[in-house]
């Protein structure tokens, strides 16, 4: 299973977004030149997240982007299907009718299990986690086995 660049660079703007919650809005063009994204990229990315409901923008010569809710109430599960995350490692676990052998097929429980373990992970992690492993993991070095958000 791939996460899509915009999973990946939705999921690093919100975590950008969310290090500076409570400390005003964030501007887009800072976000872009700190995540090395395009900001026209991110715009399109940030107008996702902004219809979820996980932003809300604010206007002015100091204006931005903040959360619209607090970090530890925004669900990973909930930000990664805003921006086209798909949770079913492959087609039949979501639509049996997309494969004819879906009802004799052994591997099929498998690929069942898989997705719902992904999607447990997923969905039993918040924004404010993904903080707390950001500002335990320096720029250079990743804990073993793990690597660092936006990796």
């Amino acid at each position: 299973m791939r996460v899509s660049t915009r999973v990946r660079y939705g999921t690093r703007a919100l975590v950008d977004i969310a290090e500076h919650h409570g400390n005003g809005p964030v501007c887009l063009r800072d976000i872009a030149r700190r995540q090395k994204v395009s900001q026209p990229y991110l715009e399109q990315l940030i107008l996702l997240l902004k219809a979820a409901g996980l932003v809300r923008s604010i206007r002015g010569a100091r204006g931005g982007f903040v959360l619209a809710r607090d970090p530890a109430e925004i669900s990973m599960i909930e930000v990664m299907t805003t921006l086209g995350w798909e949770s079913e490692v492959v087609d039949c676990v979501g639509d049996p009718g997309s494969c004819s052998r879906a009802g004799a097929c052994g591997m099929r429980d498998f690929w069942c299990r898989l997705s719902d373990a992904v999607s447990k992970v997923v969905g039993s992690t918040t924004l404010a986690d993904l903080m707390q492993e950001q500002a335990e993991t320096s720029n250079s070095h990743c804990r073993p086995g793990y690597r660092r958000v936006g990796c």
